[in-house]
């Protein structure tokens, strides 16, 4: 009997003495209340999400919508937190287990603030339509990005000051390593400021079609903090410095109004007034009895000039497709039509680059010129010539 005394009193001993000086009792129950917690985490999350929804019902805006929807994961781990409080708060530890604890609670509650306000950013960038008014979607995006940084940033320093590391050092260590990489790296800054430039000024967005003269022609795909993305018209990526583009002439042809056709036509020195006066009209009319044509823009069709060899005609018009293939289809009709009225309509033809030589007279003692004479045909009774045996 004495034995199973020292044994139950063994058992106490480990009972009461249990992990870190706290009894094993609390530890079983305090796991008991994280569990409990952790099983009406779903329930919470249900019961107040729901609750913010119908709040959020009573309002015209979809952002609030948007915003519960992407705080709903922060909002789950709360009951976690509150759990781990409570049980914490049930067991009995040291001082300075104690201590530990505490900036371990202080800690999830400020990461779970900041973790929801981090998520928050998210729908408020895609819906900020009255700024995209004043700047472009993609400097919305790049100021969002800019905060989401800093709410990254702050976050980590309340943590770290939560856990008595002074952060003040820490900037001043990293201002100065800034500064020896912004000596190193002046051409990323440079970079990254051309690229806020170009997107303050609005020069283009992703998707355009731009030229930049003496480097490269396509479609923009990205524009990044360094460089932006042009995909060329035969698929090839170039990858351009911003640098480039905010010191170097651009021409975005996305935001052209419409398409122009500028052409010269050239007829023959033989066509008359009239027949110039018909080319002239038809073409005209042409222009103004098709739908593909715009005629708000500046319209002319006139006889510009007297070439060297050709009477030159100007057609000067617009259309109102910007697409390059539809332009195309458009100016093949166009030039179907102008062939058929010079040649048909006003029955003349179109001049190409030749040179004429005209004689009035000749030298005195030239030579007389010799013509060739006729060739005379044979009699028919004739006898042909046989070849020798």
């Amino acid at each position: 009997m004495e034995q199973l005394k020292d044994f139950w009193m063994l058992v106490q001993e480990v009972w009461s003495d249990g992990v870190l000086g706290v009894d094993i009792g609390q530890l079983i129950t305090a796991l008991g209340i994280l569990m409990i917690f952790m099983v009406f985490r779903g329930l919470f999350a249900r019961i107040v999400l729901n609750r913010l929804h119908a709040l959020s019902r009573r309002t015209e805006n979809i952002l609030d919508d948007q915003v519960i929807d992407a705080i709903a994961p922060p909002i789950r781990f709360i009951p976690i937190v509150v759990g781990l409080f409570i049980a914490f708060e049930y067991m009995t530890f040291s001082t300075e287990f104690a201590d530990l604890g505490h900036q371990a609670i202080k800690s999830m509650i400020a990461f779970t603030i900041f973790w929801a306000l981090f998520r928050a950013l998210t729908p408020l960038s895609l819906v900020s339509e009255r700024l995209e008014h004043i700047l472009t979607l993609l400097m919305v995006q790049w100021i969002f990005k800019t905060v989401r940084i800093a709410v990254v940033f702050i976050g980590g320093a309340v943590v770290l000051e939560i856990w008595g590391i002074a952060v003040g050092p820490l900037l001043a260590g990293f201002g100065l390593f800034g500064v020896a990489v912004a000596l190193g790296a002046q051409d990323v800054f440079k970079n990254l400021i051309a690229g806020i430039t170009v997107i303050a000024e609005k020069r283009f967005e992703v998707g355009d079609w731009i030229r930049v003269e003496g480097t490269v022609e396509g479609t923009v795909e990205d524009i990044g903090f360094r460089s932006t993305s042009i995909r060329r018209f035969d698929k090839a990526p170039v990858h351009v410095p911003n640098a480039k583009l905010s010191d170097t002439a651009l021409i975005n042809f996305t935001r052209m109004t419409h398409r122009r056709i500028y052409w010269t036509l050239g007829v023959v020195y033989g066509t008359n007034v009239d027949q110039l006066k018909i080319i002239r009209d038809e073409i005209t009319a042409y222009i103004h009895g098709e739908d593909a044509f715009d005629k708000e823009p500046s319209t002319f069709v006139r006889i510009d000039s007297f070439n060297a060899s050709s009477i030159d005609i100007m057609i000067y018009c617009f259309t109102k497709t910007k697409v390059w293939g539809e332009w195309l289809e458009i100016k093949e009709d166009f030039a179907f039509a102008i062939k058929e009225i010079v040649e048909q309509k006003a029955k003349t033809s179109f001049a190409f680059p030749s040179t004429s030589l005209y004689i009035e007279s000749m030298p005195a003692d030239a030579p007389e010129a010799f013509i060739p004479p006729e060739k005379k045909a044979a009699p028919k009774d004739a006898p042909k010539n046989t070849a020798a045996k």
